[in-house]
């Protein structure tokens, strides 16, 4: 292996394990701005699904709209009640739109 061939395999590899290095730390404002504004329509708690009628999802380039999302822990779900104006995470994971944070809106 040539020390260029080196050079660019350990780049790659770091860049990989970048996104795992940051997943532990606390939010920042880069990703409190990911957020998304939205009012809790309906929760399904032995499912663990919740209808939210959201604004822009910004990070995954989604318009606003009222749509049901899983929760990545059902427990989240005790945060909430319906009519609550809340702010969230949203990832897309395996085929499924996951809510991985619930905070009460300011």
């Amino acid at each position: 292996m040539t020390i260029r061939a080196l050079i660019l395999a350990t780049t790659l590899g770091m860049a990989t394990l970048s996104p795992l290095a940051h997943a532990s730390q606390p939010a920042t404002a880069s990703s409190m701005a990911m957020l998304t504004d939205g009012e809790v329509r309906k929760i399904d708690p032995s499912a663990g699904k919740i209808t939210i009628k959201h604004g822009p999802i910004q990070h995954m380039d989604m318009p606003g709209m009222t749509m049901v999302f899983t929760a990545r822990d059902k427990a989240l779900l005790d945060k909430v009640k319906v009519g609550d104006r809340i702010r969230f995470m949203v990832s897309h994971e395996d085929g499924k739109m996951l809510v991985t944070e619930i905070q009460p809106a300011s």
